[in-house]
């Protein structure tokens, strides 16, 4: 099952996308695609989809995932992302929150920060929890995930610390509008292995990260377990398991940084495309 959520910025409705891949609206079934309905969403695949109002006209799309609790983010999860940033690779999984109010649609313009001029790409896959987790060993880890989607991790480089000391990662991953979620959330069942994805992102129409998950350090359940080790995941929460290389900060023989007008276009076979433009905040 695909579902999205569709509609004016903290008004969006829940909906699902048929076998055709049009837009059915959900609001007749549950209130909200949020942690309080996320558990029971395997139930709706005895729904048959042609039954649900169909959605007319273009839609915005919202964050495909609504009243998330925590947005974590893993970083320098790729041996080949670490090494263009001149990082050691990790002999565990690094883990920052991003703040919520960085949460956007897929398909929302991204404001700069005034003043920033290092503002950078990162194609990631999200996985969607589905289920309280705590103290989850990597063997049963998978039980907690619900669906996956794309994560845009847009980062601010000098906030983030790499280009300016003194600062911190939390600052420069969370300027409103720099985790675009979405367009779908895909559940489990509809994504063989998470592990042999491709994922990509282009700037402008000029492709710069082609990678695939095959490569990254740690594995998804290694990652849930990891985390649920320190803290609680509670439905909704969001985990972007980390991007491959290709970022604007390891572009030779200079950093190529986003601007005004630059268009994004960010997607994992499977998961849909986001495509996000950069504008003046």
């Amino acid at each position: 099952m695909k579902f999205v959520r569709y509609g004016k910025p903290g008004k969006e409705k829940p909906g699902m996308l048929d076998a055709e891949g049009k837009l059915r609206d959900l609001s007749g079934v549950i209130g909200d695609i949020s942690p309080a309905t996320i558990p029971g969403l395997s139930k709706l695949k005895k729904l048959k989809s042609e039954s649900l109002p169909l959605v007319k006209g273009k839609q915005r799309l919202g964050a495909c995932v609504g009243g998330i609790t925590n947005f974590f983010c893993i970083g320098l999860n790729y041996a080949d992302h670490a090494a263009e940033t001149g990082s050691a690779l990790p002999e565990k999984p690094i883990v920052f929150l991003k703040a919520n109010g960085a949460i956007t649609g897929p398909f929302d313009d991204i404001p700069i920060p005034r003043g920033s001029k290092t503002c950078d790409w990162e194609v990631e896959l999200g996985v969607i929890i589905g289920k309280k987790t705590k103290y989850v060993s990597v063997k049963d880890a998978m039980d907690s995930v619900a669906g996956y989607c794309v994560v845009n991790d847009v980062s601010e480089r000098a906030l983030q610390g790499y280009l300016r000391p003194q600062t911190h990662w939390a600052l420069g991953k969370s300027p409103d509008g720099f985790g675009p979620v979405g367009p779908w959330f895909v559940t489990k069942d509809e994504v063989k292995d998470p592990h042999k994805l491709k994922l990509w992102c282009s700037v402008n129409g000029k492709m710069r990260q082609d990678g695939t998950t095959s490569t990254m350090i740690f594995n998804v359940p290694q990652v849930i377990s990891f985390i649920s080790q320190s803290m609680t995941l509670y439905p909704g929460d969001i985990i972007a398991t980390g991007t491959p290389p290709g970022v604007g900060m390891g572009m030779k023989p200079k950093p190529l940084f986003l601007k005004k007008g630059d268009v994004m276009k960010t997607g994992i076979e499977g998961l849909g495309e986001q495509v996000s433009k950069m504008v003046a905040d």
